[in-house]
């Protein structure tokens, strides 16, 4: 089973990044080409009913698997990034963290009007950076046609903000 193979791998790391914190590590699936492939396989497989245009991946860890499942299903990719990296024209959206404030930003023609997005990120948490891809994904006359993650942190209860977006949310673990 694929979810008991990638908690085998992930790896906790104690107090980062700030004390009290349990941080779940992708890094070490990236050793392993052949769970790799497992892993945007199953994500192909989960998302097959679903009508999408294009895959939106979070920076940065949401780069990794998104723009390999963008491939896969033969789909453009497009980077949400940080505030002030994305060189074109853009739009932003701002969200609190736990510890301030961020802003993502998105080009402004990134996908026409009407285009069908999957959002993908390696972790949800809160859910906070999520929401606010969303809305950027919204801003731009897009729909959010569902949301996939590596890593559902449900304690946290993230998933519950995204319904509002779409239902269909696809994660591979679940802690």
């Amino acid at each position: 089973m694929l979810e008991q193979k990638l908690k085998e791998v992930i790896r906790d790391v104690p107090d980062f990044p700030q004390p009290g914190i349990i941080f779940k590590d992708i890094t070490p699936i990236l050793k392993d080409a052949h769970l790799c492939t497992e892993i945007v396989e199953a994500f192909a497989e989960q998302v097959k009913d679903l009508k999408i245009d294009v895959v939106a991946g979070i920076e940065s860890r949401g780069f990794l698997f998104g723009l390999m499942l963008a491939n896969k299903l033969n789909i453009p990719f497009v980077p949400i990034r940080k505030q002030g990296k994305l060189p074109a024209k853009t739009i932003s959206e701002s969200y609190k963290l736990e510890y301030g404030q961020a802003t993502i930003e998105i080009h402004d023609d990134a996908f026409a009007e009407g285009t069908h997005v999957l959002i993908h990120d390696d972790l949800l948490a809160t859910g906070g950076t999520v929401v606010a891809a969303s809305k950027l994904i919204e801003k731009l006359g897009g729909k959010v046609a569902g949301f996939s993650f590596v890593i559902n942190l449900e304690f946290l209860k993230g998933e519950g903000r995204l319904h509002r977006f779409s239902e269909n949310v696809i994660s591979l673990v679940k802690y």
